[in-house]
């Protein structure tokens, strides 16, 4: 049975939405919004219908618009129907733009009431069918890895899952110890190549004597030592994907080949004569900008823009700072499995001590310490004295305000402002656990503004949360 509020004063339109739901609605009546969102909150509507013409009447401040986003948030998930005249029927489009769901017009037909609802229904299906199967995209063990509260990572995380199930080639950009290759291996895994191999060449860490023969092989006899042919990782990688981390290393002479692979999936061994084909998916990451690199004459322009086709820019952990709480508890499961531990926690002067701290190597670095302070700890609980004393001791986070000056002046202060507006809001939400209505209240503006505020810069309370 379906709980119905009518918010009107149309005796005739509330006793024909009555008769449409005689059997399947409960309906309760109020005439004016403002008097929908006094207490109780607890009261649960399924849908909610709003006569245009009766709410433009009312003192109440704001327009339609906002009333209705109200209403969404005094009732979050109600479904919200307008009832509007032919002539007000730009007041009710603009009422569902803002958050309503439908809308009908006068006068009121049983018949376009049960089509809009149905509608609806089968719209809230379809949506909740999509958060399914974008819930159940991820694998069970890439769950853990795939939780963030940054807005950042998010879309890192989003990009991720558009782009695995293609062939397409993938950049990833970002400093040392951000988990480029943890981000490939995730690309690879959740693609339609998930059964065949995933290759990782780190091209920084081969000789550039041997770099090429590392990728595409060689014959024998190619050079001294040579005593057999060789398979290169290109050949290995066949129908699955290859990761080539660290590519800004590569030579100018790996550089033409590997740009003959991206162009055709041909290439040779070093030495030989063959021409090979692979079918492998490219994945490669860097911690330089390749594009002034290309600039500088550096690295190639044509094999850069074929390896810029997918690029992904994943944020440092500096500026992901909301995030380090869930990596260490990550960190906490997997060392305690590895090491055969129990600690449940991390003393609190840590947890300050990492939220300052600079970061210089990432996830990586963060990775370390809590590896050093497992081995050290004898309590349930990671305590100040299993880290470095100069952990302690760290250089603050500049506080200097970095701007850009290639921006207009009007410009930068708008972005500057952004910024910090979305960096406020979000230590407000942390600070109180994603209460809106303390946040609000500490930030010196109504929880309408707060809210407004929220929606500009794409932030949900529920990620602050405990």
């Amino acid at each position: 049975m379906k709980h119905i509020l009518v918010v009107s004063d149309n005796n005739e339109a509330i006793n024909k939405i009555r008769s449409s739901f005689k059997k399947t609605g409960v309906i309760e009546t109020r005439d004016r919004i403002e008097t929908t969102l006094k207490p109780p909150a607890s009261k649960r509507f399924d849908l909610i219908f709003i006569d245009a013409e009766s709410s433009g009447k009312t003192s109440g401040n704001g327009d339609l618009q906002d009333k209705i986003q109200s209403l969404k948030n005094h009732y979050p998930g109600v479904e919200t129907i307008i009832m509007a005249s032919k002539v007000n029927i730009g007041e009710a489009v603009k009422a569902v733009r803002s958050g309503g769901s439908h809308y009908i017009t006068y006068p009121i037909d049983p018949v376009e009431i049960m089509h809009v609802t149905d509608c609806i229904r089968e719209q809230a299906f379809v949506r909740s069918e999509l958060n399914y199967l974008r819930e159940e995209f991820w694998q069970s063990d890439a769950l853990e890895i795939v939780r963030t509260r940054n807005p950042g990572m998010k879309k890192v995380y989003e990009q991720t899952r558009s782009v695995a199930p293609t062939r397409t080639t993938v950049l990833l950009c970002g400093e040392t110890g951000t988990g480029k290759g943890v981000l490939a291996s995730l690309i690879h895994h959740h693609s339609n190549r998930d059964k065949g191999r995933f290759i990782s060449v780190h091209c920084g860490a081969i000789p550039d004597t041997l770099l090429e023969s590392e990728l595409f092989g060689h014959e024998k006899g190619a050079f001294t030592g040579a005593f057999k042919r060789k398979l290169g990782k290109f050949e290995i990688a066949a129908k699955g994907t290859i990761f080539l981390d660290e590519i800004s290393t590569i030579t100018p002479s790996a550089q033409i080949k590997l740009l003959q692979v991206l162009q055709d999936g041909t290439f040779s061994r070093v030495g030989g004569e063959e021409i090979l084909k692979t079918d492998a998916r490219f994945i490669a990451a860097t911690n330089m900008d390749l594009k002034k690199m290309c600039d500088d004459g550096m690295f190639r322009k044509d094999l850069y823009y074929r390896l810029n086709v997918f690029p992904i820019e994943i944020p440092s952990l500096r500026e992901r700072t909301e995030d380090i709480e869930l990596l260490a508890d990550t960190f906490i499961k997997r060392f305690n499995v590895i090491m055969q531990k129990r600690i449940k926690g991390i003393h609190p002067d840590i947890i300050k001590a990492m939220a300052v701290y600079s970061w210089p190597g990432n996830i990586r670095e963060l990775e370390n310490l809590m590896e050093r302070a497992f081995i050290l700890e004898t309590t349930p609980e990671l305590t100040p004295e299993s880290f470095p004393a100069e952990f302690f001791n760290y250089p603050k986070k500049s506080e200097v305000l970095k701007v850009n000056t290639a921006l207009p002046l009007a410009q930068a202060r708008r972005k500057a402002n952004d910024e910090f507006e979305s960096q406020f809001i979000r230590q407000l939400l942390a600070k109180n656990k994603g209460r809106v209505n303390k946040s609000a209240e500490d930030a010196g503006i109504s929880t309408r503004q707060f809210h407004k505020l929220m929606v500009k810069y794409h932030i949900q309370k529920k990620d602050y949360k405990t």
